[in-house]
């Protein structure tokens, strides 16, 4: 009989400190966004977590890129039934993609810096009729300092909504992003959250067990590569 006693209760991404790759793309914006194709997904760090309590379902599938411009994001949500849940007057509890990046990834700090920002998008609930994309800014909880408040359309999203769910694609330019420079900096600290009423919560880095929405030790990081 093994003496091995399996753990259910960690999750095994907190055991690890990742460094993903994210590719280099020219250009990385456009009116109406930009298709990002299977070279750009981003690694599925919660397959890690089978067999524990901690797992989460993966219903979105998430790509990243950057270039000197700043970073771009593509998610496209399938398997819903129901129709998009989104408020433009309550961004956190809405349906939509979540974003943490720390240009210096400095992560063996528990309070933010100035360098970390967290920036979220919709994929409706703007607009006269509730049905345009949002990109908006929120605050990092405990933060020691706040990152510079973005200047309103600042970030860029674009979105469409299918039978299933939504493809959408945000942009975060250079300058909303206190600290970047990919030319000095390499690496930097990430993660995401995608949330949705009807399909639960799908994260990156840590899952809800860790205070992954203050705290930059909970985030991963990533290398910015050229291509």
């Amino acid at each position: 009989m093994s003496d091995t006693v399996e753990n259910t209760l960690l999750a095994p991404r907190f055991l690890f400190r990742f460094a993903v790759p994210v590719r280099h793309r020219d250009p990385i914006w456009k009116p109406g966004g930009v298709a990002l194709d299977e070279s750009y997904r981003l690694l599925n760090l919660a397959e890690l977590d089978v067999g524990t309590e901690n797992r989460e379902r993966q219903y979105a599938d998430v790509r990243m890129a950057w270039n000197a411009r700043g970073l771009l994001f593509n998610v496209s949500v399938t398997g819903k039934s129901q129709p998009v849940w989104c408020r433009d007057g309550r961004l956190e509890d809405s349906d939509g993609f979540q974003v943490w990046i720390d240009t210096r990834a400095t992560l063996n700090i528990h309070r933010a810096s100035r360098y970390c920002h967290r920036y979220v998008f919709l994929p409706a609930g703007g607009g006269g009729g509730n049905t345009e994309p949002i990109a908006d800014q929120l605050l990092i909880n405990r933060a020691r300092e706040n990152a510079r408040p973005i200047r309103p359309r600042e970030l860029q999203v674009a979105s469409k909504i299918t039978k299933s769910g939504y493809n959408l694609a945000a942009f975060v330019p250079n300058d909303a992003l206190a600290g970047y420079d990919p030319h000095q900096h390499k690496q930097i600290g990430f993660t995401y959250a995608v949330y949705d009423r009807e399909l639960g919560l799908q994260t990156f880095a840590t899952g809800p067990a860790f205070p992954f929405d203050e705290d930059p030790t909970c985030w991963a990081a990533v290398d910015l590569v050229e291509n």
